[in-house]
């Protein structure tokens, strides 16, 4: 199933439009997505989806890489209109995020779920009709007591001491991404998971 098919695969790197929220921990999704262009060697600058996104041949694979442009909570929008065009199932459409359970700089990698919380994956289970997607989790650190707003932390930004952990944790997760369509969801969490 793994290996080179050449089967079409999506990567979503999830994040809200603006520049006042690009260094945002939401926005890690975004960034995470932007290295991997960069290491492909392609722009993602065609607007269309309700999103950016481009095309990208991969050892073979026609490779898409997509922001939505709904903002956060809608994102399953653009992520349902290029899955339905391309005819991309589930399985083969993975996300990267933001994820507060996690300490900057760590990674979790996993091959379905629920939405734990998240508003961009829950809006993209309740478009796909499906939680059997891979997802790279992105950590952004807990919120610093529990009456803090949770909407406010996640749209802060980061110290200059996480913003330091979190950069190679952002290259890593855009490797955890291509190693997943080569190599599948568990040997990705295996070389992946954790810090």
């Amino acid at each position: 199933m793994f290996g080179k098919t050449k089967e079409s695969w999506l990567i979503v790197g999830l994040g809200n439009p603006g520049r006042e929220y690009e260094r945002s921990r939401h926005n890690c999704g975004f960034r995470a997505i932007d290295i991997l262009a960069d290491k492909l060697g392609c722009k993602i600058d065609k607007l269309k989806f309700q999103g950016l996104y481009t095309q990208v041949n991969y050892g073979g694979i026609k490779l898409f890489l997509l922001k939505p442009m709904t903002f956060m909570n809608l994102s399953g929008r653009a992520v349902l209109q290029l899955s339905s065009f391309f005819r991309i199932p589930p399985q083969r459409i993975i996300v990267l995020f933001d994820d507060i359970s996690l300490a900057p700089g760590r990674l979790r990698v996993r091959g379905d779920g629920s939405a734990g919380g998240h508003n961009g994956i829950k809006s993209i289970i309740g478009e796909l009709g499906s939680q059997d997607f891979p997802r790279v989790k992105i950590g952004v650190g807990a919120k610093p007591n529990p009456e803090y707003d949770l909407a406010d932390w996640v749209l802060s930004g980061f110290t200059a001491q996480e913003e330091k952990a979190l950069g190679p944790a952002l290259e890593r997760a855009a490797d955890a991404a291509l190693c997943i369509i080569d190599k599948g969801t568990m040997e990705a969490a295996n070389r992946y998971n954790g810090g």
